[in-house]
This record gives C-alpha cells, structure tokens and sequence, in this order.
C-alpha cells in the first residue's frame, strides 16, 4: 500500500538552498518546516546552519533531539558532531537577531513522533534513508529524524550474511513499516516485499533454463544449496563440494512447482565470489 507521507528523510531533497528573511518569518509565523546543512558543532555541541543570504542558523544543544538524550535530558555529544555536513530539518524559533536565526530541530521531532503514533500503519510504504547498517539489520530514516529498524531477516527472502549486500549508507529507499510501539516509540520496518512477490519474480524464469545464481547457504545435512536467483527468489540445487557462500554459478532449472513456491536446480558451473 503506497502513503503520501507527511514528513520526508532528512536529506531526501538535497538541495542546499538559501532563504530569504521574508520566508523565514513566514515559517516562524506558520510552523513551516525547513531543511538546511550544518557546518559546524561548536565546543557545547550546539548547530550552525548555513541558511544563505549571509545568514547563520543556530540548534541550540536543546533543540537539536525529541529522542535519544542523556540522563541529563540534552542530546548526546556524538548527535551533534555526527550532524555536520548533513542535512537537519527544523523550524524557525526565534529571528530577533539581525543576522542570526534561532532554530529547533526538536519541535520537527515531536511532530513526526504525533505523526508516527497517529497516521503510520502497518503494511504502509514510506520513503526511508539508510543511516546506518550493523551486523544484524539496517537503521533507516523515515521522516523529521523518526528512524526504524530492518532486521537483517527483513531485507531479503533469500539470506545474507550482512546488510551491505543489500544496502549502503545515504541510499535512498522505499520501504514497508512493519510494525509500531507506540510507547517505546520503536518503528520496525521490513525491505522484502519491495523486490516483489514469488510469483512476480518467478515469471522470468522457465524450466529448461540455463541462468546465473549466488550461493547462499547450504541446506543442513548437505541435501542440497540454496541459490539466489532474484533476491525473493530461491532455488534448491542438488548438493556440491567446495561451493562458498556467495560464488556466483551458472545452474540449469530442472523444475518448477508453482503451488509449493519451489525450484529445483542443477549447478553446471560455480566461481568463486570476489573478496576486495
């Protein structure tokens, strides 16, 4: 299910643009929310924004999270130097200096967090920005700094060993809200579904085809190996020696069952996977 989301990633538009004092005045008026890059965190961790026009923007150290502050209710001191260079949403809190403007990026964040307890379902697709990537998933952005967890099961139906087989930070990615706590504020989100269904993906394939797959995982008792041949397309080959996880191979489709979502292939030829 499409949504036209009310808050878009930080960054989504990146274009660096400079404001008038006009328009800064008229979305200090009206709560409008507006994007700019950091240039800097000074020695207490508040933000400088570049807004153009000879005009500096200031997030004071208080006004920079809605989430994720320390004990002493400020954000921590790697929010803010891991904002430099970025693009940070905000609105207009204070203009009564002549060429400094006050902003807040925390008043973005509570409205998105209304946002994502009132509007968000689960099953709905939202635009997301991959922020950062561990071993067992993918943090994701999904608007005014809201960000979500794909565990790494989530990404693919066809297993990975690491999100980076997937995914790279800063990409750019339509993605399905999984599920929602609305107490702890804790948003999961799930990639898969965006590769398509099995019968999507099957319909490229016929028995009797000779194609390329990567090597996933070999099934246990050495039955067979599972090949990727789409990343929400599997097949099961029948079992080979010396066959690594993620060699690229040229397999021939003996079979296909349809109401068992199965295919059964025959491994011709493998290569090793090329390691940087």
């Amino acid at each position: 299910m499409e949504y036209n989301q009310k808050f878009i990633p930080e960054g989504w538009n990146d274009v660096n643009r400079a404001f008038s004092m006009q328009e800064l005045n008229l979305a200090a008026i009206n709560g409008n929310i507006m994007q700019a890059k950091v240039t800097r965190c000074d020695s207490n961790y508040n933000l400088y924004l570049d807004l153009g026009n000879n005009l500096t923007g200031i997030i004071p150290r208080e006004e920079i999270e809605a989430l994720n502050v320390d004990e002493t209710g400020f954000p921590k001191p790697n929010i803010c130097t891991s904002k430099i260079n970025k693009f940070v949403q905000f609105k207009v809190k204070d203009i009564s200096k002549k060429d400094t403007v006050i902003l807040s990026r925390k008043a973005v964040g509570k409205e998105a967090i209304k946002w994502m307890k009132n509007d968000l379902k689960e099953g709905m697709i939202v635009y997301g920005i991959v922020k950062n990537i561990r071993p067992y998933g993918a943090f994701v952005e999904i608007g005014g700094g809201i960000v979500g967890l794909v565990h790494i099961e989530d990404i693919s139906v066809a297993r990975i060993k690491s999100p980076y087989e997937r995914f790279k930070i800063g990409q750019k990615i339509k993605i399905v809200i999984k599920s929602i706590d609305r107490k702890t504020n804790r948003v999961i989100l799930s990639y898969k579904e965006m590769y398509g269904t099995w019968e999507d993906n099957i319909k490229d394939f016929k028995e009797g085809m000779t194609v390329t797959g990567i090597a996933r995982e070999t099934e246990k008792r050495k039955n067979g190996i599972f090949v990727e041949l789409k990343p929400n397309l599997i097949g099961l080959a029948d079992y080979k020696e010396n066959i690594e996880y993620g060699s690229n191979l040229e397999v021939y489709i003996k079979r296909i069952i349809p109401e068992k979502k199965k295919v059964k292939l025959l491994i011709i030829d493998s290569k090793k996977p090329y390691i940087k």
